[in-house]
């Protein structure tokens, strides 16, 4: 039998498309590939009893080709701040193994470059978005300026990280990442953010 378990939180990834990304409305990649980094922050979380609240988790994902014709390659990262359980519990959902809006991601995954447990620092402030995992991943996106200083959003995309919410359009000041023998150095291409609420089974 399935566990329950919902999180609620902060969203935003970052990629190396021109904005907006054409991915997200089932177009090729900008440069024929896809290099992306994801991170979340739990604000509430629990699976099966167990309290998820308060942690990070990035997922660093590569594709070399259009993202629903090949398989992707993907490294998961969870915070070390979190207990044995609580590990078990966020790789278990971002695996895609308990259903629920990750496992439909978790799908493309053909090679799996496997959980790291390290320090992450997500940060949310005002219109910027922030992810750091020491000599592995530092990436910054801040929202595009819209029509009367506005957020630039799009809802109802095709693939989309957390459904259910319109997505900020951003840009990067920089995407960093150096692991699994992957190095990407990004900067000023298309960023995302929202809230999302992921539930299971």
């Amino acid at each position: 039998m399935a566990a329950d378990w919902q999180l609620k939180g902060l969203y935003f990834e970052a990629c190396n498309c021109d904005a907006a990304c054409p991915c997200v409305f089932l177009s090729p990649p900008t440069t024929g590939e896809c290099t992306v980094i994801i991170g979340w922050h739990v604000e509430e979380g629990n699976f099966a009893g167990t309290d998820l609240s308060g942690l990070n988790v990035v997922r660093a994902i590569h594709t070399p080709g259009h993202m629903l014709e090949v398989e992707w390659t993907a490294a998961l990262y969870l915070d070390d701040k979190a207990a044995e359980a609580q590990s078990d519990a966020l790789t278990r959902i971002f695996t895609g193994q308990v259903g629920g809006s990750p496992s439909k991601l978790a799908a493309h995954i053909g090679s799996d470059l496997g959980v790291r447990c390290l320090p992450i620092d997500f940060r949310a402030k005002g219109k910027k978005r922030s992810v750091t995992i020491p000599n592995v991943v530092e990436v910054e996106i801040a929202a595009i300026v819209g029509q009367g200083d506005g957020d630039v959003t799009i809802s109802g995309h095709p693939l989309c990280v957390a459904p259910g919410h319109p997505a900020v359009a951003s840009r990067s000041s920089h995407l960093n990442y150096t692991d699994h023998g992957l190095s990407w150095e990004i900067t000023e291409k298309t960023g995302f953010f929202s809230p999302f609420n992921y539930a299971g089974p």
